[in-house]
């Protein structure tokens, strides 16, 4: 997939799914505005990619944040092609009857959220130049119950409905909206489920896991025309033949 000349704005970039993201687009030829929390790692990964690379500290829990973000990459690079929602977190992970309030809130905030702001801030973008593609990383949880992710699977099962009602609001005016459930992924993540040391997913050995770079390579191929009759639903990489598609051992 060539993105020469295109921009890529991705939530969640200082690690995992989302650093994986940055490398594989910015191989790709396109622009790509790091978003996150961490300054420090934002601002090595943007020094290992280079001048197409914009590190932007930001909570994308904050509407503000992400408004700002996006206009700091649109005056740098001139516009926003893509947008690849993928902040999430998983902590705190608790039953029900035990779970902190305030964390549990801020999961949604961080989950669900985070991801309606970054549509909002960039559809007046998107539709004034024509279109775009906004990508949303999901997860096997949006679709059923785990124990003691209440926070993750409602706010997860959230994001995706928002992507769902983004497709049907915004597909006539050019934006692509899609999911990506990856399956588990050998990211930090994965180490704070496993500590937790509740429910079947926390029990998996680590080489059951995919690697980042499997997810950022599907995220890449759904900006290709060979995507787009995938527009308006979730792909999950648990599928062989969508992992054919993509290309994906």
């Amino acid at each position: 997939m060539e993105m020469t000349g295109k921009t890529v704005l991705i939530t969640g970039a200082s690690r995992g799914i989302g650093a994986e993201a940055a490398r594989i687009f910015a191989a790709a030829g396109a622009n790509v505005a790091l978003l996150a929390r961490s300054r420090e790692s934002l601002s090595d990964l943007a020094a290992e990619i280079g001048d197409t690379a914009l590190a932007i500290p930001c909570d994308v829990a904050r509407y503000g944040d992400v408004a700002a973000a996006v206009a700091a990459c649109t005056e740098r690079f001139g516009g926003l092609d893509v947008l690849i929602g993928n902040a999430g977190v998983i902590e705190p992970i608790s039953h029900l009857a035990e779970a902190d309030p305030e964390g549990w809130g801020q999961a949604i905030d961080v989950n669900l959220k985070g991801v309606f702001h970054g549509m909002r801030a960039v559809l007046p973008v998107m539709k004034a130049a024509g279109g775009g593609t906004i990508l949303t990383v999901s997860s096997g949880a949006a679709h059923g119950p785990v124990e003691a992710w209440s926070h993750y699977c409602a706010s997860k099962a959230g994001a995706a409905m928002l992507t769902a009602c983004l497709d049907k609001e915004e597909r006539g005016n050019g934006i692509r909206a899609m999911g990506l459930s990856p399956g588990t992924v050998a990211t930090q993540m994965q180490r704070e489920i496993k500590a937790s040391g509740i429910n079947p997913i926390s029990q998996l050995a680590w080489e059951d896991h995919i690697p980042a770079d499997w997810p950022a390579r599907a995220l890449l191929w759904m900006c290709s025309p060979e995507a787009d009759a995938f527009i308006g639903t979730e792909l999950s990489l648990r599928d062989e033949a969508i992992r054919k598609r993509v290309g994906l051992a």
